[in-house]
């Protein structure tokens, strides 16, 4: 079975202005991969949100782990 992404499978520090170090550590294996981004549409719709969408979670992962 498919585990889904939570938002606190992510944490946010920003870096520079307009950018964030984010560090998604996955809660199956407990690795953890980090990158710096200014995409910041991206970071509002996960960091900001109440309820963000799987979808969303799924990009920042996968731009975590590239």
């Amino acid at each position: 079975m498919k585990t889904k992404i939570k938002r606190s499978d992510f944490s946010f520090l920003p870096s520079e202005y307009g950018y964030y170090w984010v560090t998604y550590t996955s809660s199956v294996t407990g690795k953890s991969w980090t990158t710096v981004t200014n995409d910041m549409p991206l970071i509002g719709a996960t960091k900001n949100a109440d309820e963000p969408k799987q979808v969303d979670l799924n990009k920042l992962k996968r731009m975590c782990k590239s």
